[in-house]
């Protein structure tokens, strides 16, 4: 049961991770707001699987909690700055893994992400 949570984790954060790499870089014509949160939203999302895939044990509110945690750690971290840091914000890895601009936006919509996909979760894993 355990392998079987894991695989179906990494399998939804790998797509999440495609359906992300996808709604940022290939032009889709969309307004620019929901080129911003919609990538925001597919990382938190993402996030969640991969919290999930590392604790398969856990309840759906147990790794809402860990990876809004941790998506808000990632955000607070952009507010910390280096010479070797800010080089790797600015190259496209640094971009779509750490980001750019501290906001506190990005954290609202991370956790209500994050929280519609343990929702997700709890219902279809039972």
């Amino acid at each position: 049961m355990k392998s079987n949570r894991r695989i179906a984790c990494a399998t939804l954060a790998l797509i999440t991770l495609a359906c992300g790499l996808v709604w940022r870089l290939v032009p889709l014509g969309l307004v620019a707001v929901l080129v911003k949160y919609g990538g925001s939203v597919l990382w938190a999302i993402m996030v969640y699987w991969l919290v999930a895939f590392f604790l398969p044990k856990k309840k759906p509110q147990t790794l809402a909690l860990v990876a809004g945690l941790v998506a808000a750690a990632v955000e607070c971290f952009k507010l910390y700055h280096s010479p070797g840091l800010n080089a790797f914000r600015h190259t496209l890895a640094g971009q779509l893994l750490l980001g750019r601009v501290f906001s506190l936006r990005d954290i609202v919509a991370y956790w209500l992400a994050i929280a519609v996909t343990a929702c997700f979760d709890s219902r279809t894993n039972k």
